[in-house]
């Protein structure tokens, strides 16, 4: 039986890459001594409190169909922070909730480009980014951000991307892979083309509050960029939450209704004690959120310490988030084969980069969402693994 073409595009080329964290979640679920560092699941509980918001809404009988664009008062609370966020004038009729922030980039991916449009994605970018952008119809057209350079935007090369077709173009800052956030300076880049231009520009800020140091800038304070400028966002990350698939889009209100039409045909609505937990977790688990932010910095700088010592490998400092990006080709192992070596001979899982897009080559991904002293054990498993290559290079 014949599938249509859309099965094919939605699946882009680079999910492959889950087979070696998927085998190293059913090894690690059938009691096997493996450590995986190979997803970004927080490894936090959900705030007590938030859950406790779900169960008193449960109770309470909101288990019936929710508004389709989301209850109001979450849509109120998201715009409030939006609007706290940009120094926008902005009301829930400018956001959009759907199930998760993929959902929310995939949905606005259909509603600005179809066949023959194409879409600039800065990379490395997340792997769903060629199956949600290809869904439409539309060509992906990566500008590429060179690892030489610390994975900064040059902005002649995101002009020269630029052609008649061009309908937007999306980024995540913070991003997943590297944690690096674009600076007030790139993002002011970006806007000049757009707004030249005229093209929408599909901001992914999932991980906005897992900053550490620096401050952050949001694409849509910019000016002339609120009323081109789609914002994404979701508790997944922040507030631990990654199951119950809470995410938003923030934008103009023509998008916001077209995206209440797809989530029509396609969700029909969160469940309504999912999004009281939202609403609560917005309102008052700042500072579950910041204490989880702090113990995420808390691990990245001691992975940065581990690594400083293993002259083979080169880390690259996030700005934010959860995720490591480590050059391993000093151990004269591609990034594929050392994700396969070091998962094969000492059980630890990490995510070959190559998949984020080209400019990732030679790095993996490395998740700090477990425990201080088992990410310590990881470190000195990626030690000896070294070692032995040493060894063996000794030998050769």
């Amino acid at each position: 039986m014949k599938f249509s073409s859309l099965t094919d595009r939605v699946r882009g080329s680079a999910a492959d890459v889950w087979d070696s964290h998927y085998a190293a979640v059913a090894a690690q679920r059938r009691g096997e001594d493996v450590i995986v560092l190979s997803v970004g699941d927080p490894d936090f509980s959900t705030p007590p409190e938030i859950i406790e918001a779900a169960v008193r809404a449960l109770h309470e009988g909101d288990t019936h169909y929710t508004e389709v664009i989301g209850i109001d008062k979450l849509r109120e609370a998201i715009a409030q922070q939006h609007q706290q966020n940009c120094g926008q004038d902005v009301s829930r009729d400018n956001v959009a909730v759907t199930s998760g922030a993929q959902n929310a980039l995939f949905a606005t991916s259909l509603c600005l480009a179809e066949t023959g449009d194409e879409m600039i994605v800065l990379q490395p970018m997340y792997v769903t980014y060629e199956a949600t952008v290809q869904a439409s119809g539309a060509t992906l057209v990566p500008v590429v951000l060179d690892a030489k350079s610390g994975f900064k935007l040059d902005a002649d090369s995101l002009r020269a991307a630029i052609t008649n077709k061009t309908r937007a173009i999306f980024y995540a800052s913070p991003s997943n892979p590297t944690g690096i956030m674009l600076t007030r300076d790139e993002l002011q880049a970006i806007a000049d083309v757009a707004i030249e231009h005229d093209l929408w520009v599909v901001a992914d800020e999932v991980y906005a509050d897992i900053v550490f140091e620096s401050e952050f800038h949001h694409m849509a304070a910019l000016p002339g960029m609120a009323e081109r400028t789609v914002t994404i966002s979701s508790l997944s990350k922040s507030y631990a939450m990654t199951g119950w698939r809470v995410g938003w889009a923030v934008g103009p209100t023509a998008l916001i209704r077209n995206l209440e039409k797809l989530s029509l045909c396609m969700l029909y609505g969160l469940p309504g004690f999912i999004q009281q937990a939202g609403y609560y977790a917005l309102k008052n688990a700042g500072k579950d959120r910041d204490a989880m932010r702090d113990i995420y910095r808390q691990r990245r700088d001691l992975l940065l310490r581990e690594f400083e010592s293993i002259p083979e490998l080169k880390a690259l400092k996030p700005d934010a988030g959860m995720f490591l990006m480590v050059d391993v080709r000093g151990t004269g192992l591609s990034a594929p084969d050392f994700v396969q070596q070091l998962y094969q001979y000492c059980g630890v899982s990490v995510l070959d980069a190559t998949a984020f897009g080209a400019s990732a080559e030679g790095f993996v991904r490395i998740s700090y969402t477990i425990a201080e002293a088992d990410l310590l054990e990881a470190s000195r498993r990626i030690r000896a693994f070294i070692e032995s290559l040493r060894r063996l290079e000794r030998l050769a």
